[in-house]
């Protein structure tokens, strides 16, 4: 098991700041990757942010109506595996294909 701290992400072009409007999930909360996570104002629209991750919600760093900057802490995840998603492709020589028939005119 190991911590994982999601910060706000970038959002747009010149974005510094946004304001938690509402948060989907709450601390203690298992979420799946991809699931809604929170519901931003930035100084353009508002914004539903998507979990990163799938884990259980351990912390979450601001409360609704408080304003955070980019890169900020957002929430904390405590996940089973940590690190990189999928693996690494075996390497394999390529295969020489022999046809055994003439194809047919």
């Amino acid at each position: 098991m190991a911590e994982v701290t999601f910060p706000l992400p970038d959002l747009g072009e010149g974005l510094i700041s946004a304001r938690v409007l509402e948060w989907l999930v709450a601390e203690g909360d298992w979420v799946e990757r991809n699931a809604p996570l929170v519901e931003l104002e930035t100084t353009k629209s508002a914004v539903e942010i998507p979990s990163p991750q799938s884990g259980r919600v351990t912390r979450l760093h601001v409360g609704e109506d408080e304003e955070l900057a980019v890169g900020a802490p957002l929430v904390t995840f405590t996940v089973e595996d940590a690190g990189i998603v999928g693996t690494v492709p075996e390497e394999r020589k390529p295969q020489r294909r022999v046809r055994l028939t003439l194809p047919e005119d």
